[in-house]
């Protein structure tokens, strides 16, 4: 008996390869694009410093920030659209890497007296990550039982 084969434990739905994981990968997809096109120039991320302000204390816009904004927004900008055009399993997977990867940098600058605001970002990009991560341990422990079943006893 297989947990595929437990009533309680019926994994189909979540898989990788359904388009149910594929809107999620999408969603995500748009949630980056609205959240972080302001930081992709030195314009927009001036309006944006000036908003995130009015939630706490930042530090005054600099030369070296502005930089690190609008790289950062340029690259989450690109892989958002990439996701969206063209949305492949593949693409969850790694966007849920680079979500653990964001929730780690959160978690910390709020361990560091980070603004408050934070924790509403970390949420969306733990249940993000968590649910495009999923999917594929799940995937993976199917794969490691069948082949336990399949492999010859040894002698």
């Amino acid at each position: 008996m297989t947990l595929d084969s437990t009533p309680l434990f019926t994994f189909n739905r979540v898989s990788p390869q359904n388009s149910g994981y594929l809107r999620i990968v999408r969603a995500s997809a748009w949630y980056d694009l609205i959240v972080t096109a302001g930081f992709a120039t030195p314009w927009t991320y001036v309006l944006v410093h000036r908003a995130l302000s009015s939630f706490g204390t930042f530090p005054p816009v600099d030369p070296i920030q502005t930089l690190y904004a609008n790289l950062m927004g340029s690259v989450v900008v690109v892989w958002a659209l990439l996701r969206l055009f063209r949305t492949l399993p593949l693409h969850g997977l790694c966007d849920g890497i680079a979500r653990v990867l964001f929730a780690s940098w959160q978690a910390y600058a709020l361990a560091h007296g980070g603004p408050k605001i934070l924790v509403l970002f970390l949420v969306v990009e733990v249940s993000f990550g968590g649910v495009q991560l999923l999917p594929w341990s799940v995937d993976g422990l199917r794969g490691r039982a069948r082949t336990r079943q399949v492999q010859p006893p040894a002698r």
